[in-house]
């Protein structure tokens, strides 16, 4: 008898969120028992079960109510009681969070073998962030938090990622998208993906709100790899790679005060890039071919662009100038 008068009974049952990445808050009630018309404030953000000897007797969503077996019909039922029962109520509150956890991050630990239907067998990495929040608050607690006193989302992040990389490896793995479109597609891909991962949330009492997928990458080395092709398709071949090689140090002579001389050409790469010259202005055996006036026009003016910048000298334009108007005389 003693022990029943040495019980404390609790009044107002509320849950301030004083840190972020808390789902699930059981509320204290050790050597304490719920007062028969206590207050219960359930805030906008929350939802709280009555659970009894591991039932969930009832549910509450925002606002402020006053406990008694009026608003507490299933849990008075489950237990027998008459309307009229006065004494305290021996069950457990939990709230739960619903507000929205944001930023949260996913991304492949190890990369993703797949068939592309350009490359061939590729491994992939992909990354990305999404959202959810608690939706079925008795299948969170049945399924995830149990009776736990404080559940986080640093619980819940290994499965959830766990379940989200299975998906993604599944998606990849159909190779429906080469790998130069998937920057194209990432919009669609993350909605495929974010459709597909509704019902694996829900079954444990969560919505899915976002899913974003952000990256797809290959590891370093085939990026290296694909860099280098990206280049060499983009000269065409060795042959125009070289006089690319050539023009961009005739450039890089032009803006050295010392010329040519000065940048640090040999006697090599001089003869390369004099060939390159004649090449390009279609000098040597291409003049004595029926060269246009509009040819030997647009020569000149080639010609006395390399005067301005100092490769060639006064006078080695004169007589350039001398053989090309030859030409067409």
């Amino acid at each position: 008898m003693l022990d029943i008068f040495k019980k404390q009974f609790i009044e107002v049952i509320e849950w301030t969120e004083e840190s972020d990445g808390v789902l699930a808050y059981r509320f204290p009630t050790l050597d304490k028992e719920i007062q028969s018309g206590a207050q219960l404030t359930v805030r906008d953000s929350q939802m709280a079960l009555f659970v009894n000897e591991g039932n969930v007797a009832d549910h509450f969503g925002p606002g402020r109510y006053t406990l008694n077996t009026q608003n507490l019909p299933i849990l008075t039922t489950l237990m027998n009681w008459d309307k009229g029962f006065k004494s305290p109520f021996k069950s457990e509150v939990y709230f739960f969070s619903t507000r929205e956890q944001i930023d949260q991050r996913w991304g492949t630990q190890t990369p993703i073998a797949i068939r592309d239907k350009e490359f061939g067998v590729i491994r992939l990495r992909a990354f990305g962030t999404f959202s959810y929040q608690i939706e079925e608050p008795n299948t969170f607690h049945q399924k995830i938090s149990g009776t736990r006193q404080v559940y986080t989302t640093s619980e819940l992040d290994g499965q959830l990622r766990s379940m989200i990389l299975t998906h993604i490896a599944t998606k990849l793995g159909q190779a429906d998208t080469a790998f130069l479109d998937m920057a194209a597609n990432q919009h669609k891909f993350s909605e495929q993906l974010k459709s597909e991962l509704d019902l694996p949330f829900l079954q444990y009492g969560l919505k899915l709100n976002t899913f974003l997928v952000q990256s797809v990458t290959l590891p370093e080395e085939l990026q290296e790899y694909l860099d280098k092709q990206s280049q060499m398709n983009l000269v065409g071949d060795l042959k125009k790679y070289a006089n690319f090689q050539a023009a961009d140090s005739i450039s890089a002579a032009a803006n050295n005060p010392g010329g040519l001389a000065g940048a640090g050409v040999g006697l090599g790469m001089g003869a390369v890039i004099g060939q390159t010259m004649a090449q390009a202005l279609g000098t040597g055996q291409a003049l004595g071919s029926g060269a246009t006036e509009e040819d030997v026009y647009a020569k000149l003016e080639k010609l006395h662009g390399l005067v301005t910048k100092g490769v060639l000298t006064q006078e080695e334009f004169d007589a350039k100038k001398a053989e090309l108007l030859k030409s067409i005389s």
